[in-house]
């Protein structure tokens, strides 16, 4: 253990520590962020794929009187009968489709039950690439709808309503939100029309049946997280073993005695008169102690 007594110091133990918590950041934050995208995003394509040859189904079905449909039922495909509500039309601002500005119209539609659902009608092109151009009204009168049914966005703080160009806008298909702005009270979760449907702009393109790459990254942050431990080890390994080399190599060293070594000949006495230290030769070695510069050289390499 004295031997690891070089870990204590402050370089050390910050070191520890940073890679300590970066492993718990890859195995606590992280790694889950990534599998749990990647989780969703494969649940949603089954439900899409799913959906693709089921046949649609009466919107009340799924949206009871008891509450909102269960999150299992979204994309399904729903028919809704009933009529739109006059003056309802709401913007859905800075969204992009097929990597382009646009706008989502929503409008709400009354069903035959009396309640209330929130319709996406598609998204329009905005004018100069910033403002909402004309948006038609929604047909009046009886209407039949072939929709997706689809969970509200939720709203982040920050995100409010506003007013703008002569249209009530909003940065969520939210159904809350939006009836709050229209002051009715709408069933939780809108409908999502497919093509040439009544009242239909371009309709919302289904999102690609493709995993992404969350789970690779969530893969990469858990071998992060290994990795890391295992890098400091190796670290602390190689200055335990490059400390031992040092101590064997002090213990090795020359300790001083002048006396001759067996089997070593005696040294022929001089005949020259004794000369003062200061008339001897300068490349006399004065010690036979490596010096730090060796030591430097030998362990970190010979630089110049």
């Amino acid at each position: 253990m004295r031997r690891l007594t070089f870990l204590l110091r402050p370089g050390w133990v910050i070191l520890a520590l940073l890679v300590a918590g970066f492993a718990y950041l890859c195995f606590s934050v992280l790694a889950p962020w990534q599998l749990g995208k990647n989780t969703s995003t494969s649940h949603r394509n089954d439900q899409i794929a799913a959906s693709v040859d089921a046949e649609p189904v009466p919107v009340e079905q799924l949206v009871t009187a008891s509450g909102p449909a269960a999150d299992d039922d979204e994309w399904r495909r729903v028919t809704a009968t009933g009529s739109y509500v006059p003056d309802s039309t709401v913007l859905v601002r800075l969204r992009s489709v097929d990597g382009g500005p646009a706008y989502e119209v929503l409008a709400v539609f009354r069903l035959d039950d009396g309640r209330e659902v929130l319709v996406d009608r598609g998204y329009v092109q905005p004018v100069d690439g910033t403002r909402p151009p004309q948006v038609a009204d929604p047909p009046t009168g009886r209407q039949t709808l072939n929709a997706r049914l689809r969970m509200s966005e939720g709203t982040v703080p920050g995100k409010d309503p506003v007013t703008e160009e002569g249209f009530r806008q909003v940065y969520f298909v939210d159904a809350g939100q939006v009836g709050r702005v229209l002051g009715t009270d709408l069933i939780d979760g809108y409908l999502q029309l497919e093509a040439d449907q009544p009242g239909s702009f371009e309709p919302i393109p289904l999102p690609q049946l493709d995993a992404g790459p969350y789970l690779s990254y969530g893969l990469q942050w858990l071998a992060f997280g290994i990795m890391a431990p295992l890098g400091l080890a190796y670290f602390v390994r190689a200055e335990v073993r490059e400390r031992r080399k040092e101590r064997a190599a002090a213990r090795t060293a020359p300790s001083g005695d002048n006396s001759p070594a067996p089997d070593t000949p005696a040294p022929v006495p001089s005949t020259e008169p004794d000369r003062p230290a200061s008339t001897r030769s300068a490349d006399a070695p004065l010690s036979t102690q490596p010096t730090v510069s060796a030591k430097l050289a030998d362990r970190y390499g010979k630089t110049r």
